[in-house]
């Protein structure tokens, strides 16, 4: 099982992910894709990232915007596989 980072490795990897934010035991961003059909295109493309990752967010669209929340549940905090996944998808937009 991951192990939670942290607090300075995670300082660490958030400085390197602009856009990305700490809310508690999660990391957020929110996209803006332009329109509905870009935020549809984005999220199947984060789909596709997350399930070769075996590493699934939570996903919330609003439109435009897409809002993507990141946590390792099983390890109850933060871990690496959360910020591979979040240069994946900063890789994706």
């Amino acid at each position: 099982m991951p192990q939670p980072l942290p607090d300075d490795a995670i300082n660490r990897e958030l400085g390197a992910l602009p856009g990305w934010v700490r809310a508690g035991e999660e990391i957020v961003r929110t996209f803006d894709r332009g329109n509905f059909n870009g935020s549809i295109a984005f999220v199947n493309a984060i789909a596709t990232a997350a399930n070769n990752a075996d590493h699934h967010p939570d996903i919330a669209i609003a439109w435009n915007k897409v809002t993507v929340r990141l946590s390792s549940h099983d390890a109850h905090g933060l871990t690496e596989r959360d910020f591979a996944l979040a240069r994946a998808i900063d890789a994706l937009a």
